[in-house]
């Protein structure tokens, strides 16, 4: 049981924690960094965090230590704050970060896809969707899938738990489409206890226009809010893709919005996926109401574009 973490900056260093705490669904943790004396430190550091979690080596490597990986985590390229993605005002979003991470793929997908050709790779890095097309035309295998919108979801479900004073995890909500600044809230199907939240946020007198204006401009830019304090978005993305390497190593068939290429829109996108052994394995489309379903088509458009745009980058 085999993981590897290309790119240890904060993203994969909190995901390699993350698989540490976790512990149990891996037994050997392999860090990769163009920076090796950083891939050093970070791996001697939670070397010696390992032994108060079930047994699991942490070592730092190469491309060849990728060899009988079950699944490789990329989560190398720039970040927000580096890329200069953190304007509020630009309708780019991550995707500003496109073009310099499509180059930084370019390079990395090709070696990793050579030393661990029966790997499932998760595509961590930003923006995740786009950069998961890119990775199926490298790798030339379907077992890629990205972390999608199951972040947004989780901020999703903390937002209304704590405006119903309830558990975040007695809230049923879901965002699809682009893990983005067109990313889809389904309000329409968003439930705690099997009642609608709409029935719930209305009983509290409170305009649900304003509600939904206010929770939806949390979630489109947590990221930004969190780098604003902290210089980088890195726990709550490290624990999710720790969380799915979990479902993909116990061949789970866990249902999470997670994204992964549809055949019905000719882009990669999150639904409803089943993951599992060997990634993804099935998607379905949620319920929505008519208002949620033209936005889904609208966030496949830009989704579309975006794909175009990194597939021109490695073809020039």
């Amino acid at each position: 049981m085999k993981v590897a973490v290309i790119g240890v900056g904060a993203v994969g260093s909190a995901t390699a924690m993350s698989l540490v705490e976790r512990g149990g669904s891996c037994r050997e943790i392999v860090l990769v960094d163009r920076d090796s004396a950083r891939a050093d430190g970070v791996a001697a550091d939670l070397r010696y965090a390992a032994p108060l979690s079930p047994v699991v080596d942490v070592r730092s490597g190469s491309y060849q230590d990728l060899a009988d990986a079950r699944i490789v985590v990329i989560t190398a390229g720039a970040n927000e704050k580096a890329g200069g993605a953190t304007d509020r005002s630009d309708p780019r979003g991550r995707l500003r970060l496109l073009e310099t991470n499509a180059k930084v793929y370019a390079d990395v997908v090709p070696q990793v896809a050579a030393a661990a050709p029966q790997a499932v790779l998760l595509v961590v890095t930003d923006p995740p969707d786009p950069l998961a097309d890119l990775t199926l035309r490298l790798a030339g295998h379907q077992r890629v899938f990205s972390t999608g919108t199951l972040i947004d979801s989780l901020r999703f479900r903390v937002q209304l738990a704590d405006r119903l004073r309830v558990r975040p995890r007695d809230v049923q909500a879901l965002v699809v489409g682009e893990h983005g600044t067109s990313e889809v809230l389904l309000w329409s199907s968003a439930t705690v206890g099997g009642i609608p939240v709409d029935e719930l946020l209305g009983g509290r007198g409170e305009s649900l226009d304003q509600v939904r204006e206010a929770v939806e401009k949390d979630i489109r830019y947590a990221n930004i809010t969190i780098i604003e304090g902290t210089g980088a978005s890195q726990y709550g993305i490290g624990a999710v893709s720790a969380r799915l390497v979990e479902a993909v190593l116990r061949d789970e068939h866990a249902v999470l919005p997670v994204a992964a290429h549809s055949a019905t829109y000719g882009v990669t996108l999150s639904l409803s996926s089943v993951l599992g052994a060997g990634g993804v394995q099935q998607m379905h489309e949620p319920a929505m109401n008519a208002e949620e379903r033209d936005a889904l088509t609208r966030s496949v458009a830009v989704l579309r574009e975006a794909a175009e745009r990194a597939m021109a980058v490695v073809a020039a």
